[in-house]
């Protein structure tokens, strides 16, 4: 291995952020070496990843699409694994530096815990591990000297702007969110959207599910929550603000009322490249603002009428417990159920707010119990949406 050389799994390489991480470590031959590659079901797509990258491990998770994948079709020497245990198996591989954990929602827990618990740096993109389990995540990656590392664009440009803000100093934290294509949409309106114009997100390309989450501005609440633990947060010293066109991530208020912000494009490519790449920076493939051009920059606040989750954000930062797991399975419920057509885009964040509202409500859950309540949330809302 080369000197500095750094050996990395992407675990979800297949979705949105997982082939902007492939894009990137291609891009740092020497600096970056991908020793590991794993997807739910995107076959095709993990082959030809295997080709470019030549790791040593591809993992199928599901088991059915593994056997349209014949080993005969991947690169010799790439090794072909099977099922969520063996996601699990190279996320915590003793010769693995750095896992890139971009698995979508509640299923990339397991994975992450699993490389938090090995002591791993953690390029973390599945934000869900915090909002289901963020105090016991956190609490694990001190016991193991785990080193966290944002990827959300919002959180790594946080985590750099403390960086030169100094952590003793913080006051408060400002993420920005585009408001989705909704933002100056009524009520009324808001009961009509289709799916179609929901997947139209005006400055990010993601996957359909994160793409909902932008339009509900639920994404926004899930990163409240986030944030809080991540950067160990008072709810009180996290703040939204509406930004439509994308460039300022985030913003830090120090306590001298100094504010820092982190702009960029609307890239993912950077802040993958950041947390793989950190404390090191270097010449890459994401975009770079053209200061040749007029720039503008909108600020305004969210309207929480209009945006609901946002509240639900806040009340989950605030009371803790079971309530960031029970909110993430009754969203990714009511998302898949909108996608499918079975329920009104406005029907999202009341669902997510009655699972809130019913749970039995625990304030400091064990792992089991949070995955137990992951599962009854589910049966729950799915119960609700086909009355």
């Amino acid at each position: 291995m080369a000197r500095g050389e750094r050996r990395i799994v992407i675990l979800g390489s297949t979705g949105s952020i997982g082939r902007s991480a492939v894009e990137v470590a291609a891009a740092f031959p020497g600096v970056l070496r991908v020793v590991g590659l794993a997807a739910n079901r995107d076959v095709p797509r993990l082959i030809e990843q295997a080709w470019l990258l030549r790791p040593r491990w591809v993992v199928v998770a599901d088991r059915e699409a593994a056997n349209t994948c014949p080993r005969s079709e991947l690169p010799p020497g790439v090794e072909l694994l099977v099922g969520p245990e063996a996601v699990v198996e190279i996320a915590s591989h003793p010769e693995v530096d750095t896992v890139l954990a971009a698995i979508v929602g509640r299923a990339g827990l397991e994975s992450t815990w699993a490389a938090v618990s090995a002591g791993k740096t953690v390029a973390l993109a599945n934000k869900e591990t915090l909002v289901v389990a963020g105090p016991l995540v956190m609490e694990r990656a001190k016991q193991t000297t785990a080193v966290i590392i944002p990827v959300d664009s919002e959180h790594s440009a946080i985590f750099q702007a403390i960086q030169a803000g100094g952590r003793p100093y913080l006051n408060r934290v400002i993420l920005t969110a585009s408001g989705g294509p909704f933002r100056n949409h009524s009520p009324e309106q808001l009961a009509h959207v289709t799916v179609e114009e929901a997947l139209s997100h005006p400055t990010w390309q993601m996957g359909k599910k994160i793409t909902i989450d932008s339009a509900t501005l639920m994404n926004k609440a899930l990163e409240i929550i986030e944030a809080r633990w991540l950067f160990d947060l008072r709810p009180e010293q996290i703040e939204v603000v509406i930004h439509p066109q994308s460039v300022v991530h985030a913003l830090v208020e120090f306590v001298d009322g100094s504010v820092i912000a982190q702009l960029s494009p609307p890239d993912m490519r950077l802040p993958i490249q950041l947390a793989l790449t950190w404390p090191e920076r270097h010449p890459g493939p994401a975009k770079k603002l053209d200061w040749s051009q007029v720039l503008r920059l909108d600020f305004e606040p969210p309207d929480l009428d209009r945006f609901p989750a946002l509240r639900l954000g806040i009340h989950v930062a605030t009371v803790g417990g079971t309530a960031g797991a029970v909110l993430n399975a009754a969203n990714e419920v009511a998302v898949d159920a909108f996608l499918r057509g079975q329920i009104k885009f406005s029907q999202i964040v009341p669902l997510c707010r009655r699972a809130l509202e019913e749970h039995p409500f625990e304030s400091h859950p064990t792992l089991e119990r949070l995955l137990e309540l992951d599962i009854w949330t589910r049966q729950e809302v799915c119960r609700w949406i086909t009355q």
